[in-house]
C-alpha cells in the first residue's frame, strides 16, 4: 500500500460561473443559485462525503476591464461577475458539516490587519478550527481604482506590504492573548486575566497596531496559510509564510521543477520541505470510456465563450488581448498582474500557444490542466502527479456545478481509497490537522508566525 496520501480542495467563487467562462448555460450547471445558502450547503456536504480537507474560495474586488479598456464583456458573459463575499456562506456551510475546512481569499493590500485578524479569529472559532486563509495581494488595476488607489500598486510594493501585514497578525494571533488567559472565574468575577493578555505595539512601514487583539485564542490560533506564488517575488514570499501553495500547471515536469524551487526556497527560511505542501489545480472530466470522456472534453468547450475567455485571460495577465492578432503567438514578458497564468503559455516546453487557442483554453478552468478518461485512468494521473510530481494534494476546479464535485466524489475518491491513496475517514477535527496530520493544530515552531516571541511590551 502506497504510504503517500493525497488531498483535495474543493476550488469555488462566490459567483455563476467563475472557473470555466460560459459554463453557466450547460444545463447541468447551477452556478446561478450561488445567491442562495442551499447551493452551498449542499457543495460543503458533497466535498465532505468525499472527505477533502476544504473548500477553497476564489474572490476578486474588482471587475475584468482590461479587455477593450471595459468590463462590458465580463459583464456579458458572467466572468467571475456577479461577484459576491466569500466570507458571510462559511458560517452556513460550516454549520452543517464537521470536519471539511474552509479558505477564503483575502486580500493584504486592500483589508486592514486588525479587523481582519478579529474575523478570522472569530470563523475559526466558530468553525471548531476549520478555518484557513488564502492570502493573496491583489492583481486587478479595477480593484485598486474602486478601493481608493489612483493606480495597483506595484507587485514589489505589494509583496513587501503583505509581508508586514502578516508580521502584525501573526502578533495578534500567537502573542497577545497567552493559552491560559481565559479564567472565566465567577467566584472572584475574572474572565480573562489582563496579565496575560498583551499589547503588540507593531509600529512598522505600512501599519501601526498597538493592540491587544480583539479575541481570545482560537483552536488553530493562525488560519492555515494558502497562497499562490508564481512570479520570483510571489515564490519568495510564499516559500517564507505559506503553509500550502496553490499552483497552475500543464505539464508534470513544471510540477516538478516547481516544486524542487519552491521547497528549496523555504528550507532558506529554516523551514522543512514537508511544511509547505503543493496543491496544483486540476480540472478532471470523467467517462464511461476514455472516448466518451474526449466527447464530454469537447462538448464541454462548445459552451465556453470566447470574449468571456479573452476577458478573463486580459484580467489575470494585465494585458489587453483585444489589441492583439488572435493567430499570433504569445511573448513571454514580465506583468504586475498574475504571472503564472501568463507563464501557462509563454514558458511550456511542449507547445507553443497561439492567442486563440490560449484564450479557448483558459476558458475551461482557467488555463488548468485536465485529467481526462475513465475515473481510472484520471486516478492514475492523480497518482502519477502526486508521487513522481511531488504533489501534496490538488485544488479541483469544475466545469459545470457542483456536478462536476459530485461526479468527482463519487466515481474518483473511490478508486483512489482502493489504492490506499486516500483517506477513508477524517482523523483529526481541524483543518491543520488534516492536512499535516493528527496533533497538528497550530503553526509549525519553525514557522515565521513563531518568531515574534518577543514582540508584546505591555
Amino acid at each position: 500500500m502506497p504510504n503517500k496520501q493525497i488531498h483535495f480542495n474543493g476550488f469555488v467563487q462566490n459567483s455563476p460561473s467563475p472557473h470555466s467562462s460560459g459554463l453557466w448555460k450547460h444545463e447541468k450547471d447551477q452556478g446561478a443559485n450561488h445567491n442562495q445558502l442551499d447551493y452551498w450547503t449542499d457543495i460543503a456536504q458533497t466535498l465532505e462525503r468525499g472527505k477533502f480537507d476544504s473548500i477553497f474560495i476564489a474572490d476578486v474586488l474588482g471587475t475584468y476591464s482590461v479587455y477593450n479598456g471595459s468590463s462590458d464583456a465580463a459583464i456579458r458573459h458572467a466572468v467571475q461577475l456577479p461577484a459576491h463575499d466569500p466570507i458571510p456562506i462559511i458560517s452556513a456551510m460550516a454549520a452543517v458539516t464537521k470536519h471539511i475546512g474552509f479558505a477564503p481569499t483575502i486580500s493584504t493590500t486592500y483589508a486592514k490587519p486588525y479587523s481582519l485578524a478579529r474575523q478570522l479569529s472569530t470563523l475559526d472559532h466558530l468553525t471548531n478550527g476549520r478555518l484557513g486563509w488564502n492570502v493573496v495581494t491583489s492583481y486587478l488595476e479595477s480593484e485598486a481604482i474602486n478601493l481608493g488607489l489612483k493606480e495597483r500598486l506595484p507587485k514589489d510594493l505589494r509583496y513587501n506590504r503583505a509581508d508586514e501585514f502578516l508580521q502584525v497578525v501573526y502578533k495578534l494571533w500567537e502573542d497577545s492573548w497567552e493559552d491560559s488567559s481565559v479564567v472565566n472565574d465567577k467566584e472572584s468575577d475574572i474572565y480573562a486575566d489582563a496579565n496575560k493578555v498583551h499589547k503588540i505595539n507593531h509600529g512598522g512601514e505600512f501599519f501601526s497596531v498597538p493592540g491587544p487583539h480583539l479575541v481570545e485564542p482560537s483552536p488553530q490560533r493562525t488560519p492555515v496559510l494558502f497562497q499562490a506564488g508564481a512570479s520570483e517575488k510571489g515564490k519568495t514570499f510564499a516559500a517564507k509564510h505559506a503553509e500550502a501553495v496553490f499552483t497552475k500547471h500543464t505539464s508534470l515536469e513544471s510540477l516538478k521543477n516547481y516544486v524542487n524551487d519552491i521547497h528549496t526556497r523555504a528550507e532558506k527560511y529554516g523551514r522543512n520541505k514537508e511544511d509547505l505542501l503543493v496543491f496544483p489545480m486540476v480540472l478532471p472530466i470523467i467517462g464511461e470510456t476514455e472516448e466518451k470522456a474526449y466527447q464530454k472534453y469537447r462538448a464541454l468547450t462548445e459552451h465556453i465563450s470566447y470574449e468571456g475567455s479573452a476577458s478573463l485571460l486580459s484580467g489575470h495577465t494585465g494585458i489587453d488581448f483585444s489589441e492583439y492578432d488572435p493567430d499570433q503567438y504569445i511573448e513571454d514578458i514580465e506583468t504586475e498582474a498574475m504571472q503564472g497564468n501568463l507563464n501557462i503559455y509563454t514558458k511550456d516546453p511542449n507547445y507553443k500557444w497561439t492567442l486563440r487557442e490560449a484564450v479557448k483554453n483558459h476558458g475551461l478552468g482557467n488555463g488548468t490542466v485536465k485529467f481526462i478518461g475513465t475515473k481510472e485512468q484520471v486516478a492514475n494521473q492523480f497518482e502519477t502527479w502526486a508521487i513522481e510530481g511531488g504533489a501534496a494534494g490538488f485544488n479541483i476546479a469544475q466545469s459545470y456545478s457542483p456536478g462536476t464535485f459530485e461526479e468527482f466524489v463519487d466515481e474518483v475518491i473511490p478508486e483512489l481509497q482502493k489504492r490506499g491513496l486516500y483517506r477513508t475517514e477524517y482523523e483529526g477535527s481541524t483543518l491543520r490537522e488534516h492536512m499535516f496530520g493528527k496533533g497538528h493544530k497550530t503553526i509549525k515552531e519553525n514557522h515565521p508566525a513563531k518568531n515574534n516571541k518577543n514582540a508584546h511590551i505591555n
